[in-house]
């Protein structure tokens, strides 16, 4: 374990954006609130403090000195108390990211060797155009008769993973996708693999064109195909508003033990994996209610990884295929 994590690897992009965020929010913590802030109203109060009446004996000055010390007093008092609770969410905001970099970080290095390396379909066109895509991906492990029964069970209706249909998906959205079997491949593109994508067209209300969202090997563009709804399972959009259909609050969460797909880390394939605790177990109790641009997490023990687990954000997590 300790000698994998020691190894060296370059920063997926998903890495490098959470950095960027998570030291935006550390300076703003610093520039919104600096030291200096509350220095002055502190040694008020503490002066305030130490000229208050400890018995109720009335002071020289009178009752009247007494009220106005207290209305002071207060008001400097909810000054502390107002800037201490914007500290402790900027914080806070800080440390969700930084925790999420973290778990991204802490991904075993010969684990995302082996799960990076899938092969392609040969049958998929190329798309010129190019997209800046994350390198997140899991494939399910075949399990002979628990596996899915197909994804021809999928109802367009209403998604498995607790989405119902409502729009057209818009080009960029992201997506788990069934791409077809490679000639050759074996059972490693099965009605198994699910690989993350992007939808790049909208064509009918059943068929669209999506692009693999890693590389190939020759560092094209990823392949594009044109598949059936039923093969693609829309993901959360973590830059969708909270009120939107598309906000990870539209979708389902799974408790504890619920079998979920999710995408392992650093990776652009899916996996089947175990909920071992919720995003509201992860928050904890102790924290202010999260910014509207949280992502909750999942803590996830994937199968076939040694029994390992690993944090997960929600916008990766959606309901396995065949539950």
């Amino acid at each position: 374990m300790d000698k994998r994590r020691g190894i060296t690897r370059p920063a997926t992009s998903e890495e490098v954006e959470y950095w960027t965020q998570a030291a935006e929010a550390i300076r703003a913590v610093t520039n919104q609130y600096p030291i200096s802030a509350t220095t002055e109203t502190i040694g008020k109060v503490n002066r305030m403090i130490s000229t208050w009446p400890t018995d109720d004996t009335l002071p020289a000055e009178g009752f009247e000195a007494v009220r106005q010390t207290y209305k002071k007093l207060s008001h400097g008092l909810h000054e502390i108390a107002d800037v201490a609770a914007g500290e402790e969410k900027a914080l806070d905001d800080a440390i969700e990211r930084v925790e999420i970099l973290i778990a991204l970080r802490k991904a075993p290095a010969e684990m995302q060797e082996k799960r990076n390396k899938r092969p392609r379909s040969p049958s998929g066109s190329l798309n010129s155009s190019g997209l800046n895509l994350m390198k997140n991906s899991i494939t399910i492990p075949a399990r002979g008769s628990v596996g899915p029964s197909g994804v021809s069970q999928r109802d367009l209706k209403f998604k498995k993973d607790g989405r119902p249909d409502r729009s057209p998906l818009q080009a960029g959205r992201k997506v788990a996708f069934h791409p077809p079997p490679s000639k050759g491949a074996g059972n490693d593109t099965d009605e198994n693999t699910w690989i993350l994508a992007l939808v790049t067209k909208y064509i009918s209300s059943t068929k669209y064109e999506v692009q693999d969202a890693e590389p190939q090997e020759d560092g094209q563009p990823g392949v594009t195909y044109t598949t059936h709804i039923k093969s693609i399972i829309p993901l959360p959009d973590p830059n969708a508003g909270p009120g939107s259909p598309e906000h990870v609050n539209s979708y389902q969460e799974f408790p504890a033990g619920c079998t979920v797909m999710a995408l392992y880390p650093d990776t652009s394939c899916f996996y089947r994996a175990e909920v071992i605790a919720t995003p509201k177990e992860m928050q904890g109790g102790g924290r202010n209610l999260p910014s509207s641009k949280y992502m909750p997490t999942y803590k996830l023990k994937f199968e076939d990884d040694d029994n390992q687990e690993h944090t997960v954000a929600a916008q990766w997590v959606v309901e396995w295929p065949g539950a």
